[in-house]
């Protein structure tokens, strides 16, 4: 055998070994693909995701309650009286500081103000329960299980609750739509 057959021969050969080593990764990643996009959530799960909220029928003054992801969340379009009383608060007086506008202000917003719409995770902080809107000393909620007594921004102000109602993301679409979610 000749020099130059020889060296043909390895060169072919470190073909063949790259061309099926090639093959070989190819198909492990076709077989993986599936494997992969199983574990991603179902079409009815992502539907969960989001909600969108029709604003235009509740009037000032009045709160609504929808559901999502198994949740009860609690939209409420607050009275200028409330709006006032929420920011006049003192957060040395609160359990979980909080401005009231940090509790109505939306960060994808854009800075845009919409300071009468309050939207809260209705459940109490403590143990679970769903809160009672308007109730209480501070006309905000109020937790009857344990006495749990949040104000008009969803902060909490008397009883054994540690946080303030949790703030769901969501998105204005318009004046009249929310995105929750």
């Amino acid at each position: 055998m000749s020099e130059t057959h020889a060296q043909e021969d390895v060169t072919r050969r470190d073909f063949i070994y790259l061309g099926a080593g090639a093959f070989a990764g190819i198909g492990a990643a076709v077989a993986l693909v599936p494997l992969i996009d199983q574990m991603n959530p179902a079409a009815d799960v992502r539907a969960l995701a989001t909600i969108e909220v029709d604003l235009s029928s509740i009037a000032v003054g009045q709160q609504i309650k929808v559901m999502w992801q198994g949740k009860p969340v609690f939209v409420r379009r607050r009275t200028a009286e409330e709006i006032s009383a929420a920011e006049n608060v003192d957060l040395k007086e609160l359990k979980d500081p909080a401005t009231d506008e940090a509790r109505h202000a939306n960060q994808e917003e854009n800075g845009a103000e919409k300071p009468e719409w309050l939207i809260v995770v209705g459940i109490c902080t403590h143990l679970g329960c769903i809160p009672l809107e308007g109730q209480g000393e501070y006309h905000g909620w109020f937790c009857p299980c344990h006495g749990s007594v949040y104000d008009t921004s969803g902060r909490i102000r008397k009883g054994p609750a540690p946080k303030n109602l949790e703030k769901p993301k969501y998105t204005f679409l318009s004046d009249e739509r929310i995105l929750i979610g």
